[in-house]
């Protein structure tokens, strides 16, 4: 799954965000390292303070559009039927 990606408050770098549960207008931040870790922290892993913030996603709710375009002869014509049998 392609997650929107949102700016980090505090870094201002586009992060990706995972949907919160019951809020498909919301997002969790995922944890990334601050711009300047390597010059500061040196070999030491640490993140940047927006990580894991919950922030606004760009376009929420959106709902998938297929593209199921029939012929005019495929919408004739009943569906063939299937030669297997149901194992449960």
């Amino acid at each position: 799954m392609k997650m929107p990606r949102v700016e980090c408050a505090t870094c201002r770098r586009k992060i990706a965000a995972g949907i919160v549960a019951g809020a498909p207008t919301k997002g969790r931040l995922w944890r990334h390292d601050p711009n300047e870790r390597s010059s500061e922290f040196g070999d030491v892993l640490v993140s940047c303070t927006g990580s894991l913030e919950i922030v606004d996603l760009p376009r929420p709710g959106e709902q998938l559009a297929l593209d199921l375009v029939l012929d005019d002869d495929q919408l004739e014509t009943p569906p063939q039927g299937i030669d297997t049998i149901a194992l449960f």
